[in-house]
């Protein structure tokens, strides 16, 4: 499903324009963005999932082509995990 996808179906189902159900959208998903990335902080959607911020320590990898050793920096990335009752209606 896509972000036009869901704008439609939230526009149906509610009965609001599909300009005003997309701007919730994109400022919902700018909120999750700025928590993460900017403030690191996790956000924790009761019901359905949690979005994390987790970090990937420093690393040495191998550049295969070139034949050399490369050092790879730590950094942040996020990832999502699902609620328990998102899980068990998965099922």
């Amino acid at each position: 499903m896509t972000k036009a996808e869901i704008i439609n179906k939230i526009a149906e189902e509610t009965g609001v324009a599909k300009k005003d159900v997309a701007a919730t959208v994109e400022a919902f998903m700018e909120e999750i963005r700025v928590s993460l990335a900017d403030n690191k902080e996790n956000v924790y959607l009761r019901g359905f999932g949690t979005f994390v911020v987790k970090r990937r320590a420093q690393k040495t990898a191998r550049n295969i082509s070139k034949n050399t050793t490369i050092v790879i920096d730590a950094h942040d990335y996020p990832t999502f995990k699902p609620s328990k009752s998102f899980i068990e209606k998965m099922k």
